[in-house]
């Protein structure tokens, strides 16, 4: 039975590869408004759940709703259309553009000119632009980064190329945003940064957020809910500190029961 108050309903979904089986059944509801964090050792199951919700991959069971409408209803080039946006592990900037370029791209999901209006500069077209450049400019001082939006990518500390990525992301005006692993790679200081940060945007733009990542503090103080993967399976969902002294988690990341 699906949630109705859930923006994300994810309903015994499986996904299988030749005799492995990936996800194994997995239900869990992502309320709206709410950052869900999703948590698992290496192997659970959680890329392979985010690049469904991408509609990368195809799942031989089960059911996902967005918005209480079925994803596979949509094709993988319309998600983001749909009001689903995602980061990825590895960065996949454009080095040698400037991070207003990069933010820009991410925009254009957004717009409706053909390719005759574009060539003929028609005022549509004109109107479009005007009001991608605002919803950038205003991307760019959420994300604190006026300072460098001419910078080229590569020319940046690793820090900020993320948050250029999260902006491109949240270019795409998503009501969804999937978050892969966005601590990787970051400081004890830029992980609280990211914490603050992640919050700001749920507050100012009303996003509801998924967020896989393997840096546990960040999760544990970021979440709302978290949602606990291993092996493919559910094996707690909840409030964070529930999760965080569940004895199956403690047992997947540790070897041990509490």
């Amino acid at each position: 039975m699906s949630d109705p108050a859930a923006l994300l309903d994810v309903s015994s979904v499986t996904v299988r590869f030749g005799g492995i089986t990936a996800l194994d059944r997995v239900s869990f509801s992502v309320p709206a408004g709410h950052i869900t964090g999703l948590i698992g050792p290496n192997g659970a199951g959680k890329t392979t759940l985010f690049n469904c919700l991408s509609r990368l991959y195809s799942f031989s069971e089960g059911e996902i709703l967005f918005e209480g409408r079925p994803l596979t209803a949509t094709p993988p080039h319309g998600i983001a259309a749909l009001g689903i946006g995602r980061t990825f592990q590895n960065l996949a900037l454009f080095r040698t553009m400037s991070v207003w370029q990069n933010i820009m791209l991410g925009g254009h999901c957004r717009t409706a000119s053909g390719f005759l209006s574009n060539a003929l500069r028609l005022p549509r077209v004109r109107r479009e632009e005007e009001q991608l450049a605002a919803h950038a400019a205003r991307t760019v001082s959420l994300l604190g980064l006026d300072a460098v939006a001419q910078t080229p990518v590569a020319d940046l500390p690793f820090g900020t190329q993320k948050k250029v990525e999260l902006g491109r992301a949240l270019m795409s005006q998503p009501k969804l945003l999937l978050l892969d692993e966005p601590a990787g790679g970051l400081n004890h200081e830029e992980v609280d940064d990211l914490r603050q940060l992640l919050r700001r945007i749920q507050s100012e733009l009303g996003l509801t957020i998924l967020l896989v990542e393997h840096h546990m503090n960040l999760v544990m103080r970021v979440s709302d809910q978290v949602v606990a993967l291993d092996f493919g399976r559910k094996i707690a969902d909840g409030p964070p500190a529930d999760v965080q002294h569940n004895a199956d988690v403690v047992r997947a990341y540790l070897g041990v029961t509490p």
